[in-house]
């Protein structure tokens, strides 16, 4: 597997590419493309082509959750590329209508008009979407120190809206003979919860390393539990980035040393 970073708050030192405060990787395994997020706008497509890789040979697409920074590039991708022949995998709450304080934080997206766009599929369940790589659907809650919270609230019917504690939220898993390899997106059901699922679902404990938010600010008691856990599972190859503060990643390299995440950057397993 070869994933590359199109976009995040970050770019690599020397490396000129537009960031923003979003999620876009561009991931190959074997024959498969796969883009894992848009974005929050067109800027993702911008690094491609700066990184000269042709967005129209992508033959799957993943969102990790519903939210714009996730998903908003995606209108900027159907208008310039022909998507008729792309798999799109999400899960189903992904296309619910998302607020919070009144300011729409959701996709903009409906399933009717995405599934005009390309072959949408989506699923609450674990699916395999090339040889090696596996979305994880909805994620359950394993660990007691990761209870959800809810960000804003999801429209449930006409005029009716209830807190939104992101069920759509979700991630990839890799397989290969020396473990797994988990990508993720904010991991607003948890980055040990995500873990956890990963290991049940492809029935591997060893886990090789983790990229993308954590969506972790404070150091606190979970955080110290989330590195006990990284320790314990012996995970050694964090990339955290996005939505994990400056404060969060010094206090696990303090522990683990970690990676610098920014556009630009490749990881082969």
């Amino acid at each position: 597997m070869k994933l590359t970073v199109l976009v995040d708050n970050n770019t690599l030192i020397d490396k000129y590419f537009l960031g923003e405060p979003a999620v876009s990787y561009y991931i190959e395994d074997e024959a498969e493309k796969i883009l894992f997020d848009a974005g929050y706008s067109d800027v993702f497509i911008s690094n491609a082509d700066k990184l000269q890789i042709n967005l129209s040979d992508l033959t799957k697409i993943v969102f990790s959750h519903g939210h714009n920074d996730h998903t908003g590039g995606f209108h900027y991708l159907s208008d310039q590329y022909d998507l008729s022949h792309v798999k799109l995998f999400a899960h189903p709450d992904v296309f619910k209508e998302k607020r919070d304080s009144g300011e729409s934080i959701g996709s903009n997206l409906t399933v009717d008009s995405t599934a005009k766009t390309c072959n949408l599929f989506v699923t609450k369940r674990p699916v395999a979407i090339s040889k090696n790589i596996i979305f994880l659907g909805e994620i359950p809650n394993t660990n007691s120190f990761e209870t959800r919270n809810p960000i804003g609230e999801q429209k449930v019917s006409n005029n009716h809206y209830r807190d939104d504690y992101i069920l759509d939220d979700s991630a990839l898993v890799y397989k290969c003979s020396k473990g797994l390899f988990i990508i993720t997106g904010c991991s607003h059901s948890g980055i040990c919860n995500i873990i956890e699922y990963a290991k049940t679902v492809c029935k591997n404990n060893t886990v090789l390393g983790v990229i993308g938010g954590f969506h972790l600010f404070n150091t606190d008691t979970r955080l110290e539990q989330t590195i006990q856990y990284f320790i314990d599972n012996g995970i050694r190859e964090l990339y955290p980035c996005h939505c994990v503060s400056f404060k969060v990643k010094a206090e696990i390299n303090n522990r683990l040393p970690i990676h610098e995440v920014g556009v630009g950057l490749t990881i082969t397993i």
